[in-house]
């Protein structure tokens, strides 16, 4: 400090000691925070200087030299291959168990075997018991993530992220055993595969593997880096059904095991730890500052219990916090229905066969991969996340007008090529949630996120369903009024995108008016940590 001037104490400068205690310490904070500033303005000026004349594809060059996000999306791809590899295999095999062991079916082929029209009625009965056994483990699931995917968010952001996708992994694996159990035992019942499979909403590992690639990737490449880990999914689900042309039932169910438990020991062995401890401190002294000392026991029952709520509660900090988990609860709504319904939908109105629904989840996988991977960043850079957000919405809205009017095949193909880019909304929302909190919330902002998405995934179809049976018999539209209801939705949120604040939902905008965002460090000059850091050490 030899270069800072005090006042001296002679004649009228004079000050008691208490005075000049106060002036050193002034002095001392406004030296920090010029260093500090210097400091980062030095790195920005490193940054600026190691990037000139960086071509278009730095962020690729980035990508790729970095030490997680390659990682994450490689394990992404690997169990999106795994869980799409049985889409067509765990059908068959619990509709024919339920059928032998609730309705008396012991006819010698698999049920699988008959056309529906075709089809015992034990068969039939068995498919239903199945869509129901689904459609329950899907609530328990959704409810579950619901509840603690911003819990297990917070925890990663104070223990680390690895832990948590190791027990998410390992959740996951139970699944695909029990269903290569049933096949090896007569007489074991379903209700097995499908509570395991209700138990992986505990833990949301997609949530967690956002919050991954946010711990790496500067603000200004985040959506295009979670649009990389959706194409990971695209591409997994896009090629998984090619496994299984020629194995057997039991032979894909083994693949599927082998693929998820050669993931858990990948995340094991390869995948770094991409939380750094003085995040950690940060997020545990977040945490901390709510605790109250002599705590008496009933109250830390309650605060425990009450956590996963307060965690959740994240999403109204702010109105563009409220917008945005009101955009993901419509776009889960819609996207969840989607999903679950229009497979049987097209199969009934339509006549789609085995063909047509694979030439379906060719087309999906395939666009998803070239939208998610290639366009999403120029288009990000070209119109900013906000207009990239309506634009997503409208193509959805588009797209279930067309599914709720459809009367060709050709048509609905069409109508799925185009909501390729509709799938851009779910990035864009996580990377705007991302560069709006800081690097030590990147886990519970993801984890809350995804609870408002579960919750809708959860009602959209029950919605949905309810619709079409109100509307099945009536002669316009007929039983597409549920995807009409669902176009209707996603009109409702892009008029909600508009709403948006443009200075908030714009990284080109946020980069420039704050240069230090495009560091690997954002929240340095974003958030207040100046004055806050030198009050900490004052103290």
């Amino acid at each position: 400090f030899t270069h800072l001037k005090f006042p001296q104490q002679s004649g009228e400068n004079k000050k008691t000691g208490y005075e000049m205690a106060s002036v050193q310490k002034h002095e001392r904070s406004k030296y920090k925070r010029a260093s500090t500033v210097s400091t980062v303005d030095s790195e920005i000026d490193w940054e600026d200087s190691q990037h000139e004349g960086v071509k278009e594809d730095s962020f690729i060059d980035f990508f790729r030299k970095s030490n997680g996000p390659p990682q994450t999306v490689l394990l992404c791809l690997l169990l999106a291959l795994s869980l799409g590899s049985t889409i067509g295999v765990l059908p068959a095999v619990v509709t024919d168990r339920y059928a032998r062991i609730r309705h008396g079916y012991n006819g010698d082929e698999d049920c699988s075997f008959y056309d529906v029209d075709d089809r015992p009625m034990e068969c039939t009965n068995g498919s239903n018991d199945a869509q129901n056994a689904s459609a329950v483990a899907s609530f328990v699931s959704n409810m579950l993530t619901f509840t603690t995917s911003s819990l297990m968010g917070s925890i990663s952001d104070e223990r680390g992220r690895k832990g948590i996708l190791l027990l998410g992994q390992f959740l996951s694996l139970l699944g695909p055993l029990c269903l290569v159990l049933l096949q090896l035992f007569d007489t074991m019942s379903p209700n097995w595969y499908y509570a395991c499979s209700a138990c992986t909403g505990f833990v949301n590992w997609i949530a967690i593997a956002l919050s991954t690639l946010s711990d790496i990737v500067p603000p200004k490449w985040r959506a295009a880096s979670f649009g990389l880990l959706l194409a990971g999914f695209s591409c997994g689900f896009a090629f998984s059904p090619i496994l299984a042309l020629t194995l057997s039932h039991l032979g894909v169910s083994i693949l599927s095991f082998s693929m998820l438990g050669g993931g858990f020991f990948f995340t094991l062995f390869c995948l770094p730890e991409t939380l750094t401890p003085e995040i950690a401190q940060r997020a545990a002294r977040d945490r901390n500052s709510i605790i109250v000392h002599n705590e008496p026991t009933c109250g830390k029952v309650k605060r425990r219990m009450m956590r996963p709520l307060r965690e959740l509660s994240i999403l109204n900090r702010n109105q563009l916090f409220r917008l945005l988990a009101t955009l993901s609860f419509f776009s889960g709504i819609v996207s969840s229905a989607d999903q679950s319904l229009l497979i049987y939908y097209l199969e009934d109105r339509l006549r789609f066969n085995d063909k047509d629904v694979s030439l379906l989840f060719v087309i999906l996988g395939s666009l998803g991969i070239l939208v998610q991977g290639v366009f999403l960043r120029p288009l990000n850079e070209l119109m900013g996340e906000k207009s990239l957000l309506i634009f997503a919405f409208s193509c959805q809205t588009i797209v279930n007008l067309v599914y709720g009017f459809a009367t060709v095949k050709a048509a609905v193909f069409m109508a799925v090529g185009l909501g390729s880019f509709g799938g851009l909304a779910f990035p864009t929302i996580s990377a705007m949630k991302s560069y709006n909190v800081e690097e030590h919330e990147q886990g519970r902002i993801q984890g809350a996120l995804y609870s408002v998405s579960s919750l809708a995934s959860a009602v959209g179809p029950v919605s949905l369903r309810f619709i079409y049976y109100q509307t099945k018999g009536s002669k316009f539209p007929g039983p597409g009024s549920m995807f009409v209801f669902a176009a209707f939705l996603e009109l409702i949120a892009s008029l909600i995108a508009c709403a948006l604040p443009k200075d908030q939902t714009d990284s080109r905008k946020k980069l420039h008016d704050n240069p230090t965002l495009s560091t690997d460090e954002p929240s340095a000059m974003s958030y207040g940590s100046f004055s806050d850091s030198s009050d900490e050490n004052d103290v």
